[in-house]
């Protein structure tokens, strides 16, 4: 009679927690988890968003902004301007306004750099990018004429290529390959907008002499900090990047 009652009880629990279980959700496919999971999918945005990220921070940790603040543009006036060696020599010695414009000058600075948001174009065969590099500056220039500082707002791009490569080991790395300013984006203006003919006389001469010194001068700052923080990156970043170049795979969104 015991073991007859105990199989009742018994199979009355059973009963119990077989409806219970029934009213509780069934557990997920792990497929489906990661399949579904973001982390595990690749994000062609993320990771050309992660690239300019990483260039734009090691070009500011590695003090871009300070080198083009400091670049000597009255200096490199005064004295390239007799000079026919090397690349100011050559650049000035195209400059044919420099000598009268100098006693014009007492003084110019470049104040207030700025590293604006990178841009990045992969190439149509997919093996190249092209990362867009935009500068703002301001020019305060101080003239016996003027009376006071002009300012004149600067915007230059420097475009540079990055190729991915491997070495003799296997090893995948980023390299740059071509680095130059972009043709036809600098940009100069006068921050107020307005200058009597005299003085806007005297911005139209600085005006030329810069667009024909200040891109490649810019440009030697530049590239040489592109080179170094590439070979800083993230070594996830650059294989993951790398290896789409490589295989030529899209991964730049395009606009």
């Amino acid at each position: 009679m015991f073991q007859i009652g105990g199989l009742i009880v018994f199979c009355g629990l059973l009963a119990q927690t077989t409806a219970l279980l029934g009213h509780l959700p069934l557990p997920l496919d792990p497929t489906v988890i990661l399949e579904g999971t973001p982390a595990q999918a690749l994000n062609p945005t993320d990771l050309a968003g992660s690239l300019k990220d990483a260039l734009s921070t090691g070009l500011l940790s590695e003090g871009l902004l300070g080198s083009l603040e400091n670049l000597p543009l009255l200096n490199v006036l005064k004295t390239g301007g007799g000079t026919s060696g090397g690349l100011l020599g050559g650049l000035l010695g195209k400059v044919t306004s420099v000598v009268p414009l100098m006693s014009k000058i007492i003084d110019m600075k470049i104040t207030n750099p700025q590293l604006l948001e990178l841009g990045l174009v992969q190439s149509p065969d997919g093996h190249r990018l092209y990362v867009t590099i935009p500068l703002g500056l301001t020019l305060s220039v101080n003239t016996p004429l003027a009376g006071h500082l002009l300012k004149l707002a600067v915007k230059l791009n420097i475009t540079a290529q990055v190729l991915a490569v491997k070495n003799e080991e296997g090893k995948i790395h980023l390299v740059l390959g071509d680095c130059t300013h972009s043709p036809g984006s600098l940009q100069i203006s006068l921050l107020n907008g307005f200058a009597p003919l005299p003085i806007q006389g005297l911005v139209n001469g600085i005006s030329s002499i810069l667009n024909q010194l200040l891109p490649e001068l810019v440009q030697g700052e530049v590239c040489p900090l592109v080179n170094k923080v590439l070979s800083q990156l993230d070594v996830t970043l650059v294989h993951s990047i790398a290896d789409l170049l490589i295989h030529g795979l899209e991964f730049v969104i395009k606009v």
